[in-house]
């Protein structure tokens, strides 16, 4: 099978994902941002839609918690978090963004847009638009399939 293969077609989305993490990261740095790495970003992400908890951040990557919890520490010396006692739970804690995270969360927006204006250039805006509508629609549940599933559609 070549790679172009629509069946590879994690390999496009994964490549997407690091040309704009990537672009973002490049961004931020320019503009005397903390460097973080693509552990640190993937969780920066999780706590910008709102998922604050750490045990929550930790099952949505499929990581441990003392992963999790170590990376956060990393972002915390960096002055982008803050941990924070939990309200519904004294057990545990969430992360809010300090206000050095709040502004370079601003900053990254505006990057992104200045991206998404790029991609838009480079490729078209009715194929951003049809890409963006197909990744935002419901994909159903999640599947899985055992040894015996060999059907293909």
């Amino acid at each position: 099978m070549l790679l172009s293969d629509r069946a590879y077609l994690i390999i496009p989305l994964l490549q997407g994902y690091e040309w704009f993490d990537e672009g973002l990261q490049r961004s931020l740095r320019a503009r005397e941002w903390p460097a973080l790495t693509r552990p640190e970003s993937m969780i920066m992400i999780h706590v910008l839609l709102e998922m604050t908890k750490p045990s929550e951040i930790a099952r949505s990557l499929g990581l441990t918690r003392q992963a999790v919890h170590r990376t956060l520490g990393n972002i915390c010396e960096k002055g982008l978090f803050e941990m924070k006692p939990d309200p519904e739970d004294g057990r545990g804690s969430v992360i809010e963004l300090t206000e050095q995270g709040k502004a370079m969360r601003q900053d990254a927006q505006h990057i992104v847009n200045l991206m998404f204006a790029e991609l838009r250039y480079r490729l078209g805006e009715d194929k951003i638009a049809a890409l963006a509508e197909v990744l935002s629609m419901d994909w159903g549940p999640i599947p899985s399939f055992g040894l015996n599933d060999r059907r293909l559609t």
